[in-house]
Parts: C-alpha cells; structure tokens; sequence
C-alpha cells in the first residue's frame, strides 16, 4: 500500500498501521462471515454442527424448527464455507467445515456464550451449563 497523507497531522505515526492495513475485500469476507452468525439459531446450528455430524431431521428436532428452515440456514452456512455436507444413500449429514475460519468462530461463539450465560455469571453451574 502506497503511503497516505492524511488531512489532519494528530502528532500520531499512522504510517505503519496503513501499511498493514488488508485490501477491502477482506473485510468483505470477514463481514460476510459474521453476517452468517447474525442470526441466533443459525450460531445455534452452527455450534451443534461443531460438535456432531447431523442430518436435517434430527437438527431440526434440536433446535425446534422445521426442516425447510433449517436447510435455509444449512444453505447460508455451506455456501459462506462454515459448513460442508456429505451424502450417504438418501440422507445428506452436514458438519462444521475444517477451516481456520469455522474453527475460530466456533472458539470465539463458545467464549461468548459462556461470558455471557447469566446462570454461569452467578455461579449456578449447573450439567447444562458445565462448559460456561
């Protein structure tokens, strides 16, 4: 990246910072990723789907929902590349994807979830709530 001269001198060096500044397209990418977890039961599927290899049916039975919602979500999380799916025989088993960015999202829903569970902020752990 070419050197920037900024409009106002603040007696702050932001040469050094521009110069690693990533191009825009990958804070396109970084907000299409965050975009895909802006929904809570598509964090929710998300997070199962780290933890297990599941088919529609019984994600749908997880999380209360019907199945042609939750291939909807299925469809977003698959095609922003957080989760990937498999075929054997007529049922299609879906899982979180192998990737840097799946597996950081899912250690970064997993802190949030568990700075932010009030039962585990008032030390009522409970086995529900035993990884917070």
């Amino acid at each position: 990246m070419s050197q920037i001269h900024l409009p106002h001198n603040h007696g702050q060096a932001m040469e050094d910072p521009m110069l690693d500044l990533p191009g825009a397209e990958a804070f396109q990418t970084v907000s299409g990723l965050f975009r895909q977890l802006s929904d809570s039961s598509r964090v929710r599927i998300f997070w199962i789907l780290c933890h297990c290899e599941e088919c529609v049916v019984n994600l749908s039975a997880m999380v209360g929902m019907s199945s042609p919602a939750v291939s909807h979500h299925l469809k977003q999380l698959r095609l922003s590349g957080l989760v990937v799916s498999r075929r054997k025989g007529k049922e299609v088993y879906y899982k979180a994807a192998s990737t840097k960015q799946a597996q950081f999202l899912h250690e970064m829903v997993e802190k949030l979830t568990s700075i932010s569970c009030p039962v585990c902020q008032e030390g009522g752990e409970t086995p529900e709530h035993s990884e917070c």
